[in-house]
């Protein structure tokens, strides 16, 4: 199949935003007298808004209500990225070369109001042709409802689009969808093998998404 579109994802990708989001989200759970157990960072990763806060007000600390949880959370992350997102080397280099080969979109666990104050301040935002937040479908990752609708949005058949993504729920996510999938695993949070081994090709960095390496694969 042709390659029609690559698929972005942000968080891990384009941005070293995964422990800025523990760190906010654990300092949430101790303040209110919770209990962050040892596999509640990989849980989270991947999930939608409404998700994450919901696991974290049922799951974690006791008293408050998800909505709480995502205002406060959400807040905080707000302020972490005024001064700049943490972007990750090669970043902005990647996604203008890529976006003059083919059309760029982006499927992100994020929610929208992250997503555009990221891709803003990076000064990208009118290079993605269609960006997703999974709190704006019915599940988040690893359900591929985030990526089928950037297709969709894209008007571009899953089959024929990339996607790169970083962590075990987003590979499953992207794979579900159809997609071929690029790994660039971090170091921090590296995917499950059984994840791994769903992506047709593993990078070390964005240095290495080429439209040359997306082409054959």
């Amino acid at each position: 199949m042709p390659l029609e579109a690559i698929v972005f994802d942000l968080d891990g990708v384009l941005i070293d935003s995964e422990p800025v989001w523990e760190e906010v989200r654990r300092g949430y759970v101790a303040s209110h007298g919770g209990r962050w157990l040892p596999d509640t960072q990989q849980r989270l990763m991947g999930m939608s808004t409404v998700e994450w806060a919901r696991y974290i007000a049922t799951d974690l600390v006791d008293g408050v209500t998800a909505e709480e949880v995502a205002y406060a959370v959400i807040d905080e992350m707000s302020q972490r990225y005024a001064a700049g997102p943490p972007l990750l080397p090669g970043a902005e280099d990647a996604v203008h070369r890529l976006a003059a080969y083919r059309p760029l979109g982006l499927a992100s666990s994020s929610p929208r109001a992250l997503i555009d104050l990221v891709l803003g301040q990076l000064g990208v935002d009118g290079l993605f042709r269609a960006t997703l937040s999974t709190e704006e479908v019915d599940a988040g990752k690893p359900a591929p409802d985030g990526y089928l609708a950037v297709a969709g949005q894209m008007e571009v058949p899953p089959e024929d689009c990339v996607a790169i993504e970083d962590s075990s729920n987003g590979l499953r996510s992207a794979h579900a969808a159809g997609m071929t999938v690029v790994a660039i695993p971090r170091e921090a949070h590296p995917p499950s093998d059984d994840a791994l081994a769903l992506a047709a090709h593993v990078a070390k960095d964005l240095d290495e998404l080429t439209p040359a390496l997306l082409t054959a694969l």
